[in-house]
């Protein structure tokens, strides 16, 4: 089982064909950084014990493990952790934002449906990151099997307010 998962980014894998047998893509973890329900963060956990640890593990974190702090950023610096005591051969994928697929917790998501059904929202005045397919499937195929390695994968710097107008401008 060399994709776990078959949310946006496990499809995302295995539409790219990089999927190899040797290579688990832990893609089955918490996505919403909103979560608090600490069932979501333990069966994310449970499930990564259940792992093949003579595999190369890829997991995927988030770059808010450098400046967030939540329930979901406490929770991917305990992830990280684990993996780093658990495996021997791992790769621990960072990343912003993605902007495909069809995850209502997005990003790009969540302001496209807030703006198509008139919803009202706060605007935050901030950057994100925004990563698209393609640019992360270049980037995982560049990982190194066997190794121990942290992949830092930052995408387009976006302010949100523009980020907005541009969306509002597609629809």
């Amino acid at each position: 089982m060399p994709i776990v998962g078959n949310g946006d980014i496990g499809t995302a894998i295995k539409e790219s064909g990089i999927d190899r047998n040797d290579v688990i893509f832990f893609c089955s973890g918490v996505s919403n950084s909103k979560e608090t329900d600490k069932k979501q963060f333990q069966r994310e956990y449970r499930l990564l014990l259940e792992q093949d640890r003579g595999l190369h593990l890829v997991y995927f974190s988030t770059l808010s493990v450098y400046y967030g702090e939540s329930d979901y950023v406490n929770h991917k610096k305990n992830m990280e952790t684990c993996i780093k005591k658990m495996f021997n051969k791992y790769t621990i994928v960072r990343i912003g934002n993605i902007t495909f697929g069809s995850n209502p917790n997005t990003l790009i998501n969540f302001i496209t449906n807030k703006l198509r059904n008139k919803e009202e929202f706060e605007i935050q005045k901030v950057y994100r990151h925004l990563v698209d397919k393609h640019e992360l499937i270049h980037w995982l195929k560049l990982i190194q099997i066997g190794k121990q390695d942290i992949m830092n994968i930052t995408g387009k710097f976006t302010y949100v307010p523009i980020l907005v107008n541009e969306i509002k401008a597609s629809l």
